[in-house]
Formats: structure tokens, sequence, C-alpha cells
């Protein structure tokens, strides 16, 4: 363990300290203990742990606002909530039930925990308590959200509202009740577009008295898979339109920016906008925390040098490998000699022990099922130390569990049985859990939407709670942790999706023909690209043109996967015993579950044995070892048109179709606490082509020149600074950087230039890389600063290298990179 003494801006000095020891603390309830202002407090006290905390941001308790019940709410529902607890609305649930009762339809845009569900409950419950033939539909992008609303409408004991879910999990026998008999149908997109829109028919009654959808945490909803739900709820309208019904849209979302033109986008109706929160706010602090670096390094040769160049970036400041001229540390280093942060796995894991261990309800917010695993693991083994009752307080949550795997982790989460919890994304969203304290993020989600959702999960009856995002090593969550303006001080991103997006329009429409034949009328309904592409379908045989419209030409319906997953899931199957442990999505097999690849399911460790792709199927034993592994991937990119330039002196800067080639070529084995490098294995995996958008931008010898890149060192200069800007792109656009990739090349064959490119992982793109292109000023500046302002030598996760570059982040130069950067943005302006 190490621990880092700096003061921001200044050099910086390891020191190694002694390992580190969970407190002992006797358990006891959070009033015991005085809540989350003693968890800071504590936090502050630790010498290491205060060392990381680059940032304490107070976040100031708000009073809450109430209105009148609307008369219109029926008394008996009324009467059960004020019997609840609640005796009024606040302000916003007020204003958009009136809305929706009036037939307009609405966003309710307020912060975690505001109470939106009452929002809508008010005038969908009150509607079919009074209407009985009257229906509703609720969707949520998770069956875990789903099962909650349930819970909370059953809760109420309404006899006149029978409500019931609809999903992958519905037991046969149960389906057909639910279309017959249920008055609110609680489901998700994909059960929409799978099983209800292709069956409207037997959905005939229900779909005739259809007055109100629902549609939940509509925030979530970005890039393909936003795009694709957008034509979901067209398709929809239309099959409403069918049997007569024109249902009134409700649509909930945490704070975003202009949820209106989202959510108009999305449902393709005009839509009124409730984002003044009169819910009360208990205090919150924000913590901004670094992890420690694991790599000792003498601290003379740290700092700036008069000309602004990236401290340490110089040639003086670097041994071989990158490391001092007293060699490496005895902490070990990453690929290509590069310091490294403690992994934000580990160190969440350590806190999420520290405050299990002084009983602080805490959820850890993680990226990927592997590393929710791994958290709860790592804890469990640390509280084990204290005692094997506390240790079994903490789980995982994820995706891929089996469905009564989830439902027995949700019951014991809301008992209190379990005091920690790491979770995906799944728990972010609505799902009622009260009396949490505490909230750690491990890494940036992506955006600050999801931040600020997540940070809203902690907090109960006005309590001080405590939010904690643990920056990866990984560039924009240095820069952010550096950069607390970034968090506190602007508004969040607006969802981006793209409608039009020809390879998601395409399948959608081949959908609704299948559905019901597409006439002229319908076209204006799925946007101006709509005429486009089934024209394009009809040269393809797909669809066939007739004087009543266009009818879908196959026997069997199309297949459409609209997570983007691009193909069926693969399952994951236990060599020896042949147990089904769960799935993961057809485009991330490649790289979770190649032949060696390390999976975690609920505590255990296995390794891949074999990954036979046409069955969809991965074959799996237990195995226990000390690393974990990366794959890597080699990417070549063909531009196929430029549709919008910006064309300088010295620079151009492009927007347009390209087509991607990539191959997943080996992995490397790395240890789980360290990121050290242990090997790299060679893989024989088939390409696979993606025909996207992309933002690049190409540069002159000349600007080369004025920027002292060297030719020898152009190769190094353009790949650091692809890595660093894919980085940062999310801060610009609401995107994640496994949504997004990069190639780059000293002499592109199609541009004739030195050029750098950034596209969307998505067939057809998904909107992130027009965000890049029209902030390209300002998204290079931040990259930019965020290489010049890393504390590393010659560059490190933080800064320039990538954890998915196929080309084991070889070459890089980070000083040239800083140089190129500078140039080109004092070119764009």
């Amino acid at each position: 363990m190490v621990r880092r003494v700096v003061a921001r801006g200044s050099p910086i000095v390891l020191q190694a300290v002694a390992p580190r020891r969970i407190s002992s603390t006797v358990v006891g309830s959070p009033a015991d203990i005085g809540g989350a202002d003693m968890v800071l407090a504590g936090l502050r006290r630790d010498a290491r742990r205060a060392q990381c905390m680059t940032h304490v941001e107070p976040v100031a308790a708000r009073p809450g606002r109430r209105a009148p019940w609307p008369e219109w709410v029926d008394p008996v529902l009324r009467g059960r909530w004020v019997a609840a607890g609640i005796d009024a609305p606040w302000t916003h649930q007020a204003a958009a039930a009136d809305a929706a009762h009036a037939g307009r339809s609405v966003v309710l845009a307020t912060g975690t925990a505001s109470g939106k569900s009452l929002g809508y409950l008010m005038p969908v419950l009150s509607r079919l308590l009074a209407q009985p033939g009257a229906r509703a539909l609720y969707l949520s992008p998770t069956k875990a959200l789903a099962h909650d609303q349930l819970r909370a409408v059953r809760a109420l004991r309404l006899t006149g509202v029978r409500a019931a879910t609809y999903d992958g999990d519905t037991p046969a026998a149960e389906r057909d009740w639910v279309r017959a008999h249920a008055g609110l149908v609680l489901t998700n997109p994909d059960m929409l577009h799978r099983g209800i829109l292709p069956q409207h028919r037997r959905w005939a009654q229900f779909l005739r008295g259809l007055r109100f959808v629902v549609i939940d945490e509509c925030h979530g909803y970005r890039g393909v898979f936003g795009a694709h739900v957008a034509a979901v709820i067209r398709r929809l309208r239309r099959v409403c339109a069918r049997y007569g019904s024109q249902p009134v849209f409700l649509l909930a979302s945490a704070t975003t920016a202009d949820p209106g033109l989202s959510a108009g986008r999305l449902t393709g109706v005009d839509v009124e906008v409730i984002d003044d929160d009169g819910a009360p706010r208990g205090p919150m602090d924000f913590v901004l925390y670094e992890p420690p670096l694991l790599w000792r390094r003498p601290a003379e040769r740290e700092g700036s040098d008069a000309s602004g160049e990236p401290r340490g970036a110089g040639g003086n400041g670097a041994g071989e490998n990158g490391a001092g001229e007293n060699g490496v540390g005895e902490y070990g280093v990453g690929e290509n000699g590069a310091p490294v942060r403690r992994s934000v796995t580990a160190e969440s894991a350590d806190l999420l022990a520290d405050l299990v261990a002084d009983g602080v309800r805490t959820l850890v917010f993680v990226r990927s099922r592997r590393s929710a695993e791994v958290v709860a693991v790592t804890a469990r083994r640390e509280l084990g130390h204290i005692g094997a009752d506390l240790a079994e307080r903490v789980a995982a949550y994820r995706a891929g569990y089996l469905p009564e795997e989830r439902r027995e982790l949700e019951r014991r989460l809301r008992a209190g049985d379990l005091l920690g919890v790491a979770t995906t994304s799944a728990l972010e969203l609505g799902v009622d859990i009260s009396g949490l304290d505490a909230t750690v993020t491990a890494g940036f989600p992506g955006t600050l939407a999801s931040l600020w959702q997540q940070a809203g999960r902690a907090g109960r009856d006005g309590q001080r709670s405590l939010a904690v995002l643990v920056a990866r090593d990984d560039p924009l969550d240095t820069y952010l942790v550096h950069h607390p303006e970034a968090v506190f001080g602007r508004s969040v991103e607006a969802c981006v999706f793209d409608p039009d997006n020809p390879y998601v329009l395409a399948p959608q429409l081949e959908c609704a023909a299948a559905e019901l034949p597409l006439t002229e009328a319908d076209l204006g309904l799925f946007g101006p690209a709509a005429a486009r592409v089934v024209d394009d379908l009809v040269r393809r045989g797909r669809l066939r043109r007739r004087p009543t419209g266009w009818f879908w030409t196959q026997r069997g319906r199309p297949e459409v996967d609209i997570r983007g997953a691009g193909g069926p899931p693969v399952r994951i199957v236990e060599t020896a015993t042949g147990r089904l442990l769960g799935t993961v999505d057809a485009a991330a097999a490649h790289s979770a579950v190649h032949p060696g690849a390390v999976y975690l399911h609920q505590g255990s460790s296995f390794v891949v044995d074999d990954l036979d792709l046409p069955e969809a199927v991965a074959f799996v034993h237990e195995e226990s070892p000390e690393w974990t592994t990366v794959a890597r991937e080699h990417t070549d990119i063909r531009i196929v048109e430029s549709t919008r330039s910006r064309v300088l002196p010295d620079v151009e800067v492009h927007l347009g179709v390209v087509e991607v080639t990539s191959q997943v070529v080996g992995y490397q084995r790395r240890l789980v606490a360290t990121g050290e490098v242990l090997g790299q294995e060679p893989l024989d995996l088939p390409p696979r082509q993606l025909r996207t958008r992309a933002v690049w931008y190409t540069v002159t010898d000349a600007l080369l020149a004025g920027a002292d890149v060297e030719s020898a060192d152009v190769p190094g200069a353009v790949h650091a600074a692809e890595h660093a800007a894919i980085g940062l792109l999310p801060l610009f656009a609401t995107c994640d950087r496994w949504d997004i990739g990069g190639v780059s090349t000293a002499l592109h064959a199609d541009t004739g230039r030195t050029s750098v490119f950034v596209y969307d992982g998505h067939a057809g793109g998904a909107g992130f890389a027009e965000r890049g292109f029209l902030r390209i000023g300002d998204w290079l500046a931040a990259t930019r600063d965020a290489i010049g302002a890393c504390e590393c030598p010659a560059g490190c996760p933080s800064c320039v290298q990538s954890p998915k570059c196929g080309n084991g982040n070889e070459p890089l130069d980070k000083a040239a990179a800083w140089r190129l950067l500078a140039a080109v943005t004092a070119a764009v302006g």
C-alpha cells in the first residue's frame, strides 16, 4: 500500500505505508454512530484516505414545498396515501398529475427520491378506479424497477386496480390472464417490442382502452438503445390508433438538460416539462476520491518546466520504460513501465468493507458485472476477519443472474438483511431502497445525470448522507476529480440518441410492417428518413409495395435486438455440470468470454475453456487465479462518406460514415489488485465489420513541424492524442468510452494526411461522434489540458494509455501529443 502526499499542483512524493487493517468497530445502526457525518469525519482522520480525497463538496439541504391534493384524485386512493404518511403531494407531483389528468403529455424531470412515482400514479390510478375499462401501460428499463412499482401499487390495496408485470420472467400460464384482465401492465421496452406489439390482436381489448403510457427513468434511453425505443414507442402509437386510442404519455426522468426535447424525440409528441423540484433534500457530503499510486519514483523528477509542457513528459525525466533513474519501485508498474494507481475496484471494496463494519448501509455502483462480483468478494473477505455473519451481509447485484436470485437479493436489501451491495446500474434507477446512508461510485458512470442519480440513492428522513466518486485510472475520471467545477459547476447532459439512424429505422420499419402494413401517413410518424429507408427495403425485397401500403414479405417476423447487442446472448455454461451460470451480450462475447478469459459469477471465479460462436455458448470451469484478463483488439477504418466538414488552412475536421474492421487478437493477464501485466496470449477469433459514424481531424505536415513533432514522433503523438480524446468525449456527449472507439495513423490512405478518428461503436452511429464534431474545440482543449495536468513522466492510464488498446499502448508519445493538440486547438479556435 502507498499513500500520496501532495497538494494540488505540487510535486508528488510516494511513501510506503503499513498494509491497511479493517476497523473492528462493533456494528451498530447508523443512528448509533451518528450517520454519514460521522463517517466523513472518520475518513478525514485516516491519513491515507484524507490524501486520496481531492475535494469535498457540501450539498445543502432543501426544504420541501407542498401542494393541495387535486380535487379529481380518487378519495379512497388519497386516503391510502395519507394513511401511509403522505399528507399532501409536493408541488412538482401535483403539477405533473394535473397536466396528465387534463390530457397533456408530460415529463417530470426532478431529482432522485423526489417522489416522481406519485406524480404519475395519481392520474393513472384515479382513471383506472373511475373507468373499469381503462388501461395503463408502465415501461421501465429494468425488470427490477417494474417489480418494485408493482409492490408499491399493490401496497395501496385498491381492489379496483388489477396490476401485473409482463416480462420475460412471467410464467406462460399468467400471460393470458394479464392480457385479458390487467388494468395496469408493468413491462419494459424489450417486452413491448417482442411480446406485445407483434401480438397486438391478442391485446386488442387492452390497447383499445389504453389511456396512459408511463415511461419511467427515460433519461436511460440513449444511444442506439434510445433510438430503438423511440421507434418502438411510435409503433405503439400506430397500433393504438388502429384500435381507436390516443394515450397520454407520462415520462419520469432524472434532472437532464432540455428534458422536453429528449422526451419529445422519444415519444414523437409534444411534451410539457415539469422540472421545478418541490421535494425536500437532506444535506449531503460529496467526496471526489483518487486512489493512491502504486509506483514510487523520485520527487525531484517532478514538476513542469517553463514551457508549460506536461509535467514529467520530457526526455530527461524518465529512464528506460519511463522509470526514474533509481528504477521501478517495489509496488510494480503497468503497461510499458507506466505508473498505475490502485484499481478502482480494490479501493471501492475497501471503502465498502469499512462502511459496512461501521454499520453504514452502502451501495457501491460499478461499471461491469465482473466488477460487482470483485467488489463484493473482496469486501466479504475483509469483513470475514471480523465475523462470518458480517461478511454474509454483503452481496453483488447485477444483470445475468437468474430471476429467483435477483428477487431474493432485492428482498434482503429492502428488509435490511444486506448492509452492503455492489451493483451495476441495475439499482441506480428508482427501485425503492430505504434507509441507505452512503453510496460509492466506482468510476465515473458516463454522465453527470447518472452520477447524481446514484448519489441520490442515499439519504433518509432528512439525515446527512455521503456520496463518494472513486476515480478510475482514466483520463476523464482523473480530469473530474481534479476539476470539481466540471462536476458541481455545470448542468447535466441531454440524452443523446438518433431516431433517424437507418440501421435502427430499417429493422423497426420491418417490424411495423409485419404488425400492420405501412402507409404514407405512417412514414411521417417515423421521421424524415423513413421514406428513404422504406425505398431501400423495397429494393432489398424486405417490403413489397401495394396500392394500400408496404407489406412485410417474409414468413417469420424480423429478429431485432433493441439493446443493440448484435445477436442472441451468449450462454455461460459450466463444462463439468452443464449448469447455466448466466449470459453475456453477443457484442461483448469476443472480449468477455474468449478462451482463457476470467469470468465471475456470484463470488466464484471461472476460466473460459471454449467459445462456440455459432452456438452462442461459452464453456467454463471453476478456477480462482490471482489475475484478470483484458482483451486486445486490432482495428482498421475506411472512410465511406464525409457529410459535414470544417476546412481550415492546416486542419480539417469531418463528420461522416466509416467502415470499421476489428478483430480480437489476444489478451493480457493482469493482477487484480495492481493492474500489473503478467503476460500476453494470442487468440484466433474472426474479424467483425461495423458501418458507423465518426468524427475525424487531419493535419498538415506544416502544422506538425510548427508543433515540433518530428516524423518519427508522429505515430506516438496521434496515438496518444486519440486515446486521450476518447477518454474525454464523455464530458461533452452522453456516452461512455466503451461506447466509442478510435483509430489514428501518421498517413491514412483515404485522407492522405496524418489523421485521428473517433467513431460510434454501434451500427449506423449513436450521435456521440456528432457531438464531438459540434464541440471539437472544447473537446480537444479539455483533452490537451488533461494530458498537460497529468503527473506521470511519459504516459499512464490517467492520461494517454487506454485499457482496450489493440496495440498494447505502443507507441505513445505524451509530450508530442500535448504539442499536437495545442496546435490543433489553436487552429480550430
